[in-house]
C-alpha cells in the first residue's frame, strides 16, 4: 500500500497461489476509475478464468498521476497487457488533455470544433504521433496506442 494506492506488485505469485497458468497473452487488463476510486484487475479472454484484483484506490481520484502510479505499482512494463476501460482512463494513459478539446481522439485527427464538417466528412487523418505539447497531448503515453480493446468483453 502507497498513498492510498492497494496493489498486487508480484502478479505472477499471485497466478501461482491461485493456480493459475499467467500467460500474458491469454489476459488484458481492465481499468475503471472515477471522480472518487480507482480500480485495475486482469481479464481473461475468454471470460474462462475469474478476474484477478490488481490495484484498488478508494482515494485516487482519475489522473495522470494516479494513473502512472498504478501502472509501476501492477509492473505493467513487465506484462504489457492489452488495455480495455472506458475512453476517460484510455485519454488518460495516453496523456491526453482532459475536458473539452479540439482533437480529442486518441485514433484520428477528428477536429471537434468543425461542427460543418461532422455529418459529412468520413475520413479523418489518423492520428500520427502523442508528441506532448501537441494537438491535446499534456503528457507521456503511459501505453502504446496499439495494446487497447474497445470493449472488455473483446
Amino acid at each position: 500500500m502507497e498513498r492510498g494506492l492497494v496493489a498486487c506488485t508480484d502478479i505472477d505469485g499471485l497466478m501461482q497461489t491461485l493456480t493459475i497458468n499467467h500467460n500474458p497473452l491469454d489476459w488484458r487488463l481492465y481499468i475503471d476509475s472515477s471522480k472518487l476510486s480507482l480500480k485495475a484487475f486482469p481479464l481473461h479472454n475468454g471470460n474462462i478464468l475469474p478476474s484477478i484484483p490488481a490495484g484498488h484506490s478508494v482515494h485516487n481520484k482519475e489522473s495522470y498521476e494516479n494513473m502512472k502510479s498504478l501502472m509501476e505499482a501492477i509492473n505493467y512494463d513487465k506484462f504489457k497487457w492489452r488495455i480495455c476501460g472506458v475512453r476517460k482512463v484510455i485519454d488518460l494513459l495516453l496523456g491526453l488533455q482532459q475536458g473539452f478539446t479540439k482533437y480529442c481522439c486518441f485514433i484520428c485527427e477528428w477536429d471537434s470544433r468543425a461542427q460543418s464538417l461532422h455529418y459529412s466528412r468520413k475520413d479523418w487523418p489518423a492520428r500520427k504521433s502523442l508528441e506532448t505539447g501537441v494537438k491535446n497531448v499534456e503528457n507521456q503515453p503511459l501505453v502504446e496506442p496499439r495494446k487497447f480493446c474497445c470493449h472488455p468483453c473483446m
